[in-house]
């Protein structure tokens, strides 16, 4: 049986006008094309659905018992048809995104109530963790989108270039640093180093090799999160290193910032996503966002690759 959805349509039409002149103008057919699918909708379901004669038309039995059933499909498939073009149309939907948790309390929030100005109806979800949690989130399908730097070995996941940017030395106002002309990492190991734990300071002293002893490179502290470095600088226990995305933050505690030389070592982040699943039509307009306000910021414009 091969029931059509212009059949259902066509009686239901019918059934509701209780006319085929009324029903094929409520469907902008002809008459003649609406009897067409009545018979084609009884011929494939066997039996008389619209009983007909001069004075009026009516269903039969069985017309009125499928009618139920044909509106509610009809309503079903109109209600889903009409949740996708609100999904398409960015009326409704859900991004979840995970990202490191300085970039969650520096840029994401700024992107989130930007994006949300445009798209009041799309709901943003941050997870904010560490650097390599964030990747994990992505690849185990947790969130549909994750921002994080390189990682080898991501065959399963997508990753679209978002920043390229220097590493900047992090000390407090009035610092010995700051009277510098410029800073460099040979200058930074002089003072007590704040970094952080892992990769992010083994990928550091492999940039580094050759350039400053790795005797000095060894922190005094290392902590978890980058939030808790830039606190521990605010309080005079050592200067610490980080990306220009963390401005306002640095700002907030009244720290200055300085981009590191000889050698300029710089971090690429990336928004990852699960390469089997294909992202929203919510999710890629908060990465179109998220790219555009990037590119706005005077760290963004500058920091990219030539």
């Amino acid at each position: 049986m091969d029931v059509t959805l212009r059949q259902l349509r066509a009686f239901v039409a019918v059934a509701r006008t209780g006319s085929f002149t009324r029903a094929a103008e409520s469907l902008h057919i002809t008459q003649s094309a609406l009897s067409g699918l009545i018979k084609e909708l009884e011929s494939q379901v066997g039996v008389r659905l619209v009983d007909r004669n001069t004075r009026r038309i009516r269903l039969s039995e069985a017309g009125e018992e499928f009618h139920a059933v044909a509106t509610r499909l009809l309503r079903d498939l109109d209600g889903a048809l009409e949740d996708i073009d609100k999904l398409r149309r960015l009326r409704r939907g859900i991004v979840r995104i995970a990202a490191p948790q300085l970039m969650s309390s520096t840029l994401i929030p700024e992107v989130i109530a930007g994006f949300q100005k445009i798209h009041p109806d799309i709901r943003v979800r941050l997870v904010d963790c560490g650097v390599e949690d964030t990747i994990m989130q992505a690849l185990h399908g947790e969130v549909d989108l994750s921002i994080g730097p390189y990682r080898e070995g991501l065959n399963d996941l997508t990753a679209d270039p978002l920043f390229d940017l220097p590493f900047m030395a992090v000390f407090p106002a009035g610092h010995s640093l700051e009277s510098a002309e410029q800073t460099t990492w040979a200058d930074l190991v002089h003072h007590p180093l704040i970094a952080l734990q892992g990769q992010f300071t083994e990928q550091l002293v492999t940039d580094l090799h050759g350039k400053v002893s790795m005797t000095a490179m060894r922190p005094r502290h290392e902590v978890a999160f980058m939030s808790t470095a830039l606190s521990m600088v605010n309080t005079g226990l050592g200067v610490t290193t980080c990306l220009p995305y963390a401005q306002t933050l640095v700002d907030l505690y009244g720290l200055r910032m300085r981009r590191l030389r000889d050698p300029e070592v710089r971090r690429q982040f990336f928004v990852y996503s699960h390469r089997h699943a294909s992202l929203s039509p919510a999710a890629e307009a908060f990465v179109s966002y998220l790219h555009e306000h990037i590119g706005r910021q005077e760290w963004g414009a500058r920091g990219q690759k030539a």
